[in-house]
């Protein structure tokens, strides 16, 4: 709250102009950094980058979590951090009001992407593009359906059967503990909640902002009281108290060690579960059209995306890096259409509709056809007005306050209290 505290004072009085090269730095011969929460192309695919436009890429990998305080401290002192990094959907409103990155639309034309990447709208604030998306991921329900089979459970469509099946799986035995939640404190799990929601029936905030969960009967309030009702009845590990989104995905689901994960995320049976390399569930796990209060629900968008900070060397040479790494050509390697050698792993999905339809066509999306329907029919923001500016304090307070009621530390009803009181602070410009 401290840091981002000092990223409002500072972008107040200094207009966050950032003192990073000019837009005339050079645009080969160079090396720029490009940190992001996801694995790199392969080798072969930045050396032929490399070779075409004479930019060498430095990689570096950061956990989600990590990477955004990192980002957020960089922005508060003004100083270089990368040439390219993470503009998450949840942050595009408070990164367009600092105006910590580069406008996108200066940077490579963006108007051509919009009809082809529907969710560049995600990452516009104050009429400029902050970042742009590398992936359409949304959240999805995943099962492990070999092991649903061995306990005899049929495949759910409402959360009431979801539930009796995950139950009738423990019992039977098949796994001890059949669902993966993230409870670690951190942003996965916030966003299982808002998907946990949006299966009950509602969203966590309306259009104005306010908290829409704060009573007993309230989606928000019966999801979060189902959430925690999993660890008291034996469905979720243990030690998921301690279990970051990524983790659960990489450990429990990968392995077999649980059945289902309620809120994944779209592309993981491609990108993770269906690689032997990761995995030992190798075409067991399935999609799940969302179990939702009387039958399918919604799929929550949580993309992400990369944009060129103010501070960076090479501003130019990172939009280069960008369009490329963003291409619809590009997603589908990355996606696996030309095989696993070209995937990165755990890439979700592309944003381009076009990579999406032509990996859908040939075949080689698993659950292409699914993640198709999910994406046109059921896919949508989070947030009925788009992420709010102060968004970040706002998940600190979901996920420290879950976290807190998981671990038996506080009640289901004051972690709904301390999160509605934050939004109520928060929205009233507090």
């Amino acid at each position: 709250m401290l840091v981002a505290g000092c990223v409002l004072a500072l972008a107040a009085c200094n207009g966050g102009s950032g003192s990073g090269e000019p837009l005339s730095a050079p645009t080969s011969n160079v090396t720029i950094s490009v940190v992001l929460a996801s694995n790199p192309p392969s080798k072969a695919a930045l050396d032929a980058f490399t070779k075409e436009t004479g930019i060498t890429v430095k990689w570096t990998n950061v956990d989600w979590d990590s990477l955004q305080t990192k980002i957020t401290a960089a922005v508060a002192a003004k100083t270089y951090f990368a040439d390219a990094t993470n503009v998450d959907w949840s942050r595009v409103g408070q990164l367009g009001k600092l105006n910590a990155f580069y406008p996108m639309e200066q940077l490579m034309d963006t108007a051509a992407m919009a009809a082809d990447v529907p969710q560049l709208t995600s990452f516009t604030a104050g009429g400029h593009v902050v970042g742009i998306p590398y992936d359409a991921s949304f959240s999805v329900t995943t099962i492990n359906k070999n092991i649903y089979d061995k306990a005899g459970v049929a495949v759910p469509t409402t959360m009431d059967e979801y539930t009796q099946g995950l139950k009738a799986i423990k019992a039977n035995g098949a796994v001890q503990y059949p669902l993966n939640i993230p409870f670690a404190a951190a942003e996965g799990l916030s966003t299982y909640w808002y998907q946990t929601t949006g299966a009950f029936g509602g969203t966590v905030l309306d259009d104005k902002y306010k908290p829409t969960f704060t009573d007993p009967g309230s989606p928000g309030y019966k999801a979060a009281q189902w959430m925690v009702d999993a660890v008291k009845q034996g469905l979720v590990p243990p030690g998921n108290i301690n279990v970051s989104d990524t983790q659960g995905q990489q450990t429990l689901m990968a392995k077999g060690e649980v059945a289902s994960t309620f809120s994944d995320y779209s592309g993981m049976i491609g990108s993770l579960y269906d690689d032997p390399a990761s995995s030992s569930v190798v075409q067991q796990v399935r999609y799940l059209r969302t179990p939702g209060a009387a039958g399918p629900g919604p799929n929550n968008s949580n993309p992400d995306g990369v944009g060129v900070p103010r501070t960076a060397k090479y501003p130019k040479a990172a939009a280069i890096f960008i369009k490329w790494f963003t291409s619809a050509e590009n997603q589908a390697d990355w996606a696996g259409i030309n095989g696993v050698d070209k995937a990165i792993k755990g890439y979700p999905l592309p944003s381009h509709v076009s990579a999406v339809e032509q990996l859908a066509s040939k075949g080689q999306l698993i659950g292409g056809k699914e993640l198709a329907e999910m994406l046109k029919t059921s896919s949508r923001p989070i947030f009925p007005g788009g992420a709010p500016s102060w968004y970040p304090e706002f998940s600190r307070t979901v996920y420290t306050s879950l976290h807190s009621a998981a671990a038996g530390e506080m009640t289901v009803d004051a972690a709904i209290k301390a999160i509605a009181d934050t939004a109520n602070r928060l929205s009233a410009g507090g």
